[in-house]
């Protein structure tokens, strides 16, 4: 892992005016710590294409980063990942909203 604790934000979102922050992960205290904006979209459903786009996007970035990758494989692991949690969840997820 690299010494920088922030990630740049990606050229298209430097370039457009018009974009914004729509989640971050911070790995903290020994757990997940998340900031996102609620009330982005009515449709639940638009929140299951970001969570799928996210998920190609970490095959694609892990694809880069390592040698001799099977993207199938790692996406089907994440996949098995993704339903035990959601079946069997380690935490409850807990917060507020912050201006």
């Amino acid at each position: 892992m690299s010494g920088n604790k922030y990630l740049d934000p990606p050229p298209a979102a430097v370039r457009d005016k018009a974009s914004f922050e729509l989640l971050r992960v911070w790995v903290a205290e020994q757990g997940q710590h998340v900031s996102l904006r609620p009330g982005t979209w009515d449709d639940p459903f638009a929140w299951g294409i970001v969570l799928a786009d996210l998920a190609r996007h970490i095959v694609n970035a892990e694809s880069i980063h390592r040698k001799n990758f099977d993207e199938d494989a790692f996406l089907e692991r994440m996949l098995e990942g993704f339903r035990a949690e959601i079946e069997s969840p380690t935490d409850d997820p807990e917060g507020e909203i912050m201006q």
